[in-house]
């Protein structure tokens, strides 16, 4: 019998729940209902609530924008970088599946791919480029996070935030009640010059020095 939906519809119409409703109204039930369908007839797609969330998670990860590399590893870095920041601000409650959901497909490793790439075409390799690829990839996780949860929180804005936190840090704290204020009006360019800080510590890391050996007496 000729299936009903691709899985592709399924990502599709989950990802669309999940932006819509957040983690907590993806369900078989909702997602059947989106899919006009019965929720056993999902059964025979995806086995599991485990599976239908790493299909979400393969959702987002097709979503990124891999640019084509080019001579300059940096700019590359940056680029496959800031896609991968587009993307998961653009699907925020997705986010949580993202860093603890398995990814099912070998495309979903593609932005993976780029980034460490990109890496070591600046020479990287072992551990130096594991550490990297790890830095920026928890940099721009952590800086979706963040964002994500100023929208979950009480604030209005990041003033609000910004007042709150001064208050609270006044005297007792001076270091933090100064950047209070400095937070809330530099937030829109915190990534882009938080990662031009951490691609400068890369780039100027030592590079080991291959060993050549030393001449028998």
């Amino acid at each position: 019998m000729r299936a009903r939906f691709t899985l592709v519809d399924i990502q599709q119409h989950a990802l669309a729940i999940v932006d819509r409703d957040g983690l907590a109204g993806l369900t078989m039930r909702s997602l059947a209902a989106s899919l006009q369908t019965g929720a056993m007839t999902l059964y025979n797609y995806v086995e599991s609530r485990e599976a239908l969330e790493e299909l979400v998670v393969d959702a987002v990860s097709a979503l990124v924008e891999i640019p084509e590399p080019t001579d300059d590893w940096l700019a590359d870095t940056r680029a496959v970088a800031t896609s991968l920041w587009r993307t998961f601000r653009a699907h925020p409650a997705a986010i949580p599946l993202v860093l603890t959901r398995r990814t099912s497909s070998r495309a979903s490793l593609a932005p993976a791919e780029a980034l460490a790439s990109a890496l070591a075409r600046g020479g990287l390799d072992g551990v130096d480029l594991f550490v990297a690829f790890r830095t920026v990839s928890a940099f721009v996780m952590g800086i979706a996070q963040n964002e994500l949860a100023g929208r979950l929180s009480h604030e209005k804005d990041p003033i609000s935030a910004a007042q709150r936190i001064g208050e609270l840090a006044q005297g007792e704290l001076p270091t933090l009640a100064e950047l209070a204020p400095v937070g809330a009006a530099f937030s829109g360019q915190e990534f882009e010059r938080g990662l031009t800080v951490i691609l400068s510590g890369i780039k100027h890391t030592p590079r080991p020095t291959p060993s050549r050996g030393h001449a028998a007496p």
